[in-house]
């Protein structure tokens, strides 16, 4: 079975001040490693469907300030609209009760919360998990595609290095040339939607 993500992100101790909490989105797109700290899906497919979310949701905060680097979140569209303003404690400071809430991607334990079938699909492990994958909507299509195109194009890309290796035989060749420009297109497409 997969890893639910090969990296943990760090949030670097940024204390600028900026007017918005959307200033931040370049710097957490290197600390979250261009992945939603969610659902782990990569920026590349649509990264201008990238948002900066406030873990703890603005609504309720009143220690820390809604630019507060430390409470801020890249996530994909997806998972943020799906998190919205849930926070089922109530209180800033309880980022989950009774196996409901959520834990800070930031936090090592929180992929363990998470695994990935070898299909893509994501699959929660514990009971904490099993609520957070609903109320971000993990169970999404979107999510295992994304994960699959992205592996399909690691795959792609170390088979294009053998292309030369393949002389004596033309017609693997052809294919492989063939399923690759097919793909490439069709990820250009994808990304200009």
């Amino acid at each position: 079975m997969p890893n639910f993500r090969s990296e943990c992100p760090v949030r670097r101790p940024i204390t600028v001040t900026v007017n918005s909490h959307r200033d931040h989105k370049p710097n957490l797109k290197i600390d979250f490693f261009s992945r939603c700290g969610y659902c782990n899906a990569h920026d590349e497919w649509k990264s201008t469907y990238y948002e900066v979310d406030h873990f703890i949701p603005e609504y309720i905060l009143t220690i820390k300030s809604k630019t507060d680097y430390s409470n801020l979140v890249y996530s994909c569209r997806s998972c943020n609209n799906a998190k919205r303003k849930k926070w089922p404690s109530n209180d800033q400071s309880v980022p989950n009760i009774n196996n409901e809430g959520f834990v800070d991607p930031c936090e090592p334990t929180y992929e363990s919360h998470f695994s990935r079938r070898t299909t893509g699909e994501i699959d929660h492990e514990t009971d904490l998990g099993k609520w957070m994958y609903f109320a971000l909507k993990l169970h999404k299509p979107h999510h295992k595609i994304v994960w699959n195109l992205e592996n399909l194009n690691q795959m792609i890309t170390e088979l294009k290095k053998l292309e030369n290796n393949l002389d004596d035989q033309p017609e693997i060749k052809a294919k492989l040339l063939k399923v690759y420009d097919e793909y490439t297109a069709y990820y250009a497409q994808l990304r200009a939607l």
